[in-house]
């Protein structure tokens, strides 16, 4: 089904020596060539040739690239792919700006081509299953979504700040999980590392249902943790991205016999569960998910025009702190809720 497909990687970094990884050992893929002009001296390229420049990858006859380079460099990397006809898994964020990510967009759609991008959190178990019972109406209406993503700053990052880096991962899976888009979007930042970017945001949204939207991002902290949870009707699910856990608390069904409490219409604590489910690594999901883009079987990726959405959030939530005022203009479509 997906035989003979034919990868190549370009970026061997933190993030791109695991892709190396785990392209070597895909399933119906070949990884015929890595593209780092410092070479291969930690030996991550699993022993596919490594090249100096995109074109000598080009050359070597690709169907698809997964682009790990620094984001700055991901429009660039990106166009030349797209000119070339080869499909592309960009690393998030797609680009560092708006307009490279349209640009991005146009390229690859006006030719055809697969393109995606790699926000994981996609693939992560807890939040695949989480998306799977919002979608099957298990909490009834939601009403809000609060995110937490904080932990030592990554001195692998020196080109942007903490929204662009961290913040687009919650940006994407509250749109994906929800089936939502993003109308209004507040936030504050502070720099605090003497460097030129934003070291922490705290931004407040609305979604197009009327969601309530609550993120807290940083690279501040010396506890590292990866929150999402959603609220609805019947209870609240909790998935910890860091373990793949999934939790559910319910609303209670036991009517409140003490009268002091009745007089306050809220809930009351319920059953917790924490669901059982498989727990494959997200980057190996990635992948497979995205070889059967190209192969044409499935179509369950973070598009580029998705991509785009979020990275216009990240913007926004930019312009927000810049200002002091709430940003409701958003260009982008709808996150696709259905594979």
């Amino acid at each position: 089904m997906t035989a003979g497909l034919r990868a190549g990687l370009i970026g061997l970094g933190s993030m791109g020596r695991h892709h190396a990884r785990v392209l070597a050992g895909l399933e119906g893929v070949q990884l015929v060539g890595v593209v780092d002009p410092m070479g291969d001296k930690n030996g991550w390229a699993q022993g596919a040739p490594v090249l100096s420049t995109v074109d000598e990858l080009i050359d070597l006859g690709v169907d698809y690239a997964v682009v790990a380079c620094p984001t700055a460099l991901h429009e660039e990397v990106g166009l030349q792919l797209a000119g070339a006809g080869v499909c592309a898994l960009v690393e998030k964020p797609v680009a560092d700006t708006v307009e490279g990510a349209r640009r991005l967009v146009d390229a690859f759609e006006s030719r055809g081509l697969v393109a995606g991008v790699g926000h994981i959190e996609r693939c992560n178990p807890a939040l695949r299953s989480m998306r799977s019972r919002l979608e099957a109406g298990e909490l009834g209406e939601v009403f809000q979504v609060v995110t937490r993503r904080q932990g030592p700053f990554p001195h692998r990052i020196a080109d942007v700040g903490v929204v662009k880096d961290l913040a687009t991962h919650d940006i994407d899976l509250t749109g994906w999980v929800t089936g939502q888009t993003y109308t209004s979007i507040s936030a504050h930042t502070v720099s605090k590392s003497g460097r030129p970017h934003e070291d922490m945001v705290s931004a407040v949204g609305q979604l197009s249902d009327g969601t309530m939207v609550n993120h807290l991002v940083n690279w501040l902290s010396p506890l590292k943790e990866r929150f999402t949870s959603v609220t609805g009707e019947r209870g609240t699910f909790i998935a910890d991205t860091l373990t793949a856990d999934l939790t559910f608390h319910s609303n209670a069904a036991v009517a409140t016999e003490w009268e002091a409490l009745q007089a306050f219409r809220g809930v009351s604590e319920g059953d917790m569960i924490r669901y059982a489910i498989p727990k494959r690594e997200p980057l190996l999901v990635e992948h497979e998910l995205f070889r059967d883009a190209v192969s044409g079987t499935s179509n369950d990726i973070c598009t580029l025009r998705e991509g785009l959405r979020t990275v216009e959030v990240a913007a926004a939530v930019l312009e927000s702190a810049k200002t002091g005022r709430t940003v409701t203009t958003f260009a982008g479509e709808p996150a696709a809720h259905g594979t």
